[in-house]
């Protein structure tokens, strides 16, 4: 989407091919070179800038190379310049100038460099684009080396040169430096503001830039111009401040600064940013001038506000008006395409594309390649990614992510380690991917390692980051480790509460979970609807049904929020825990939203666990209506059939399903020991040890089948008597707990990972093992953990 700075000028465009606001803000920003242009008569200028006599030689050098550098002829100025025998200080900065503006950065450095070996004295022309070349190339010790010498030859507090050091170092990200350099200047001018304004905002610093604008305007009486708007409405974008964003655009209209259409776009992009849609599409209507990046505007600003219907409206309605669609256009049109998983809409994007030849496109194709993994077809993203003749970071972040997104988790490892052999390097994005990927396989040890990522790039105050390492640690079942990282957490913002609330929610500590909400309320932080899906989830898999309903109904009184459907489903658990199936049934079909195939799966749950086959039907068949390809709704139906005697529909269930072309899933139990993963299936014979598993299984199934059945279950104690021909010793996740206990230190809590729910057989051995063993036994299944201690389970026996 096109941002607030990166508009084209619609003003004139002067004889030097820059618009005329450019060509003013440029004089304003550095030095002149009027005072040498005696030069062009045969006068020279000296360092005190006196005239002086100058070889006539010199003179018409100077004129060539000023007209060549002026009609872009840079190598023809080059090639007169390396013929030219002991050039002066007007010719060394004429020629780094020119190399600055042609953006031949690398150039400008070593002609300095040369300038110095060769003895010719650097003035305040020369630096500020010796300081602007550093800053584009990333030369920050040539930059440093730079500014130590200003204070030998006594230029540290020129203007401009200090403005080219602000502007160098908060390029370089280090805005405490440019700090240090703009409140020891004696003198700024707008431009020293706009500059430490617009670099609080490009490094991510947006309340401090809004400061700025304060400060400016109240302590120094300096007006906002042009550039100080549009800094001031991108800091107002990035810290998602709509307010700041109004009393900007009242500031505009109170001093009559012209409107133009590039000042009004950046005004409508800030209020599509700031989630003001209906403030946009007032603004919009009142432009009698549009150009394509206004068009865009409004069209990225459906799609970031989750309106992907009106994006493709706007998106015709500007054909209608004769404006082209570009590549922002498609760009900001696949987002909305991904939201609403409109695959037809995404293939009629990139077939445009294709048809008005705008592929290859670097952002264009990354989009594709993000759009294709967002809709599910995982492959038709990897055969775009393959064919990208040149891929930057975002590309490969898009990539790795269509494979999270998609449960192709080992394959995101994978393209992990072959990004690590390019001369990438893994960013924020990067890391917090492939921490799900790791949290999605419940790998403990590997999970661990990407941990040191931040530390090693230098992202351990990145709370994306690290919110991402707190749920990794929590979702692999180390509930110590993620409270571990969540208190050294220099700053905690509400995703990283929201990330441990969850974390303790499905380890069953609902209690916890409900008394960190009340810490971070009393930290000042405002809740969001993750946050209330965080607390319900809580309430739900720990039982507290009371708190629960307490919790659902003060969202929309006290804070302004609609439940979504992930609230909803954590209600029909609820009421599905207190037994009350109908209730729950009442509250799907009387809620404002329309009901997925998962709060029909919470509403299947219940019915299982309550015995209920009326009602586990009914929500089947609404399943099936959305999702006629749910492999776990064909399962747990059959499961229950046959629970209940029932063996001709079970069979027929599973007859089903074979029809349909699907197959079940493999049930395989992990648990990790030391730096290995072993993998378990059921009635596995092909681990080394597979008969000292069997034979120790055995053994503890005689012990604990004299265990006497704890009442006040849901499940019929007649289900698990545990006999020898009807027992579950093959069951996968029993191999796999039984392996741990045998090879791990007394004391160590077993950890268990299994890519399915469990079933109520292995539940109830595990509880009666854990009480007969001592052993704390974590099982974490595709829903929660449980938490065997002592011959009871922290879910209540209920998931």
């Amino acid at each position: 989407m096109a941002t607030a700075l990166s508009f084209h000028s619609s003003a004139s465009i002067n004889a030097h091919g820059i618009s005329s606001r450019t060509y003013q803000r440029k004089r304003q920003s550095t030095p002149s070179l009027e005072p040498h242009a005696r030069l062009l008569t045969g006068a020279s200028v000296s360092s005190t800038g006196k005239p002086r006599t100058s070889r006539p030689n010199q003179a018409r050098i100077a004129r060539t190379l000023l007209s060549f550098i002026t009609f872009g002829r840079i190598q023809e100025a080059l090639s007169l310049f390396e013929s030219t025998q002991k050039p002066d200080t007007f010719l060394w900065n004429l020629m780094i100038r020119g190399c600055a503006t042609a953006e031949l950065y690398e150039n400008a450095i070593g002609l300095y460099r040369r300038m110095q070996a060769a003895g010719v004295r650097a003035d305040h022309f020369t630096f500020p684009f010796v300081i602007k070349s550093c800053a584009n190339v990333s030369a920050f010790e040539e930059g440093l080396k730079v500014h130590a010498k200003l204070f030998r030859v006594g230029l540290d507090s020129d203007l401009f040169i200090c403005n080219s050091l602000v502007a160098m170092y908060v390029k370089f990200g280090f805005v405490e430096d440019a700090e240090n350099v703009f409140d020891e200047m004696p003198v700024r001018d707008d431009v020293s503001w706009n500059s430490l304004v617009n670099g609080y905002v490009s490094n991510g610093e947006g309340w401090k830039a809004l400061r700025c604008v304060k400060q400016m305007q109240e302590r120094f009486g300096s007006r906002l111009d042009w550039f100080g708007i549009t800094s001031a409405l991108a800091a107002c974008c990035s810290v998602g401040s709509l307010k700041h964003g109004k009393e900007i655009h009242c500031y505009v209209m109170r001093n009559v600064l012209e409107l133009d259409i590039k000042l009004q776009t950046t005004l409508l992009d800030m209020y599509c940013k700031t989630g003001d849609l209906a403030g946009a599409e007032r603004l919009f209507d009142s432009m009698s001038d549009r150009n394509v990046v206004t068009w865009n505007a409004m069209v990225g600003g459906y799609s970031l506000n989750g309106e992907p219907q009106q994006a493709f409206a706007s998106a015709i309605q500007m054909q209608d008006n004769g404006v082209d669609l570009d590549v922002i256009t498609l760009v900001n049109l696949l987002p909305a395409c991904a939201e609403s998983k409109s695959l037809h809409r995404g293939k009629s994007v990139h077939a445009f594309a294709t048809r008005r030849g705008l592929i290859p496109h670097l952002v264009l194709e990354t989009a594709l390649v993000d759009m294709y993994g967002k809709c599910g077809k995982v492959m038709s993203s990897l055969y775009l990614f393959e064919k990208m003749s040149d891929k930057s970071l975002v590309s490969w972040n898009a990539m790795i992510s269509g494979y999270v997104q998609n449960g192709r988790n080992i394959e995101a490892l994978q393209l992990f380690l072959e990004l690590q052999k390019s001369p990438l390097l893994p960013d924020a994005f990067t890391i917090s991917t492939i921490a799900l990927a790791y949290a999605k396989l419940a790998w403990l040890w590997q999970g661990k390692q990407i941990h040191s990522y931040p530390l090693k790039l230098g992202y351990q105050s990145d709370s994306v980051v690290m919110n991402s390492i707190i749920c990794m640690y929590a979702m692999c079942g180390d509930m110590n480790t993620s409270r571990l990282v969540f208190d050294r957490l220099t700053h905690k913002n509400v995703a990283s509460w929201n990330m441990l609330i969850m974390g303790y929610g499905i380890h069953g500590h609902g209690e916890t979970a409900l008394r960190l909400f009340s810490d971070m309320k009393e930290c000042g932080l405002k809740p969001d609807q993750s946050t209330f899906a965080s607390v319900l989830t809580a309430c739900s898999t720990s039982g507290l049904i009371d708190q629960g309903w307490l919790h659902f109904s003060s969202m929309r009184p006290e804070y302004d929020m609609n439940p979504e459907i992930e609230h909803y489903r954590c209600m029909v658990d609820l009421l599905g825990r207190s037994g009350d199936l109908e209730a729950a049934t009442n509250l799907i079909n009387k809620m404002p939203l329309v009901p997925t195939a998962r709060i029909w799966g919470s509403l299947l749950t219940a019915s299982k666990n309550n015995r209920n086959i009326e009602v586990a039907e009914y929500a089947a068949g609404k399943i099936f209506q959305l999702e006629h390809e749910n492999t776990g709704c064909y399962i747990l139906l059959s499961s229950m059939y046959a629970d209940a005697g029932k063996r001709e529909d079970a069979e027929r269930m599973m007859s089903l399903m074979k029809q349909e072309g699907l197959e079940k899933t493999t049930v395989r139990s992990l648990v990790e020991l030391g730096r290995r993963t072993y993998s378990f299936i059921n009635g596995d014979r092909l681990h080394a040890q597979s008969s000292r598993i069997h034979e120790v299984s055995s053994i503890l199934l005689n012990k604990i089948g004299e265990a006497t059945y704890e009442p006040g279950n849901v499940f019929n104690p007649t289900d698990i008597v545990i006999k020898k021909n009807n027992s579950p010793n093959r069951h996968s996740v029993k191999l796999a707990v039984v392996f741990g206990l045998m090879s791990s230190p007394v004391g160590i809590p077993v950890l268990v990972k299994k890519n399915g729910t469990m079933c109520n057989r292995s539940h109830q051995a595990i509880k009666l093992i854990s009480g007969f063993n001592g052993r704390e036994i974590i099982v974490g299944d595709t829903k929660i953990y449980h938490h065997f201690i002592n011959g009871r389970c922290t879910c209540g026996d209920y998931w």
